[in-house]
Parts: C-alpha cells; structure tokens; sequence
C-alpha cells in the first residue's frame, strides 16, 4: 500500500508544479487554490508512505516521479522542447525510479 501511494503522491507533486506555473505567480485563484490542496495532499502521502519505505528510497522515487512527470507534461501539453536528450534524460530518471523499487 506504501508504495501505491507514494505512486499518487509523485503524480501529485506533477500536479502541484504545474498549478504553480499556471497560477502566474498566485494572482489566479483556481490554479492557486489547485497547487495548495495538491500540495498539501502530495506532502501527506509521502509522509504516510514513509512509514514504510525509507526515506532516502522514498523521497528519490517521489522527486523522480513528480520531475519526469512534469518535464513529460510540458512537452506534450505546454509546447516545451521534446528532442532525442530530453527523452533520454527522462528515461535515466525513469530507469533510476524502477532501480530504486526494483532493489528496495
């Protein structure tokens, strides 16, 4: 259970970065209100799934999913460069999050 979610709180913090950025520096409310609950949500999961899982595992996983999630969003929805390194730098990020689960 720890590790599902510590799954969602990842794809929270994906959540969370986004609504920052599109809360334009908090002065739109929806986006604003957005990144708080998300945050605040993402935070509380990894504290739960730290429970189990250690926290240098678990915090590296967490940051793993909520950076390649974000840097994945940007490129198909925000119109970020999506070229052959960027990819390839999310697949290392991947690889090292699968690593991590893999030799728990």
């Amino acid at each position: 259970m720890a590790w599902i979610v510590l799954v969602l709180s990842g794809i929270l913090e994906t959540v969370w970065a986004i609504a920052l950025d599109r809360s334009a520096g908090f002065s739109r409310p929806l986006p604003s209100f957005v990144f708080g609950v998300s945050l605040v949500a993402s935070m509380a999961g990894l504290a739960y799934a730290l429970r189990d899982i250690p926290v240098g595992t678990g915090y590296a996983v967490w940051v793993g999913i909520g950076a390649a999630g974000t840097a994945l969003v940007g490129m198909l929805a925000l119109h970020e460069p999506a070229n052959l390194p960027r990819i390839g730098c999310l697949l290392l990020v991947v690889a090292g999050v699968v690593g991590l689960k893999l030799f728990h």
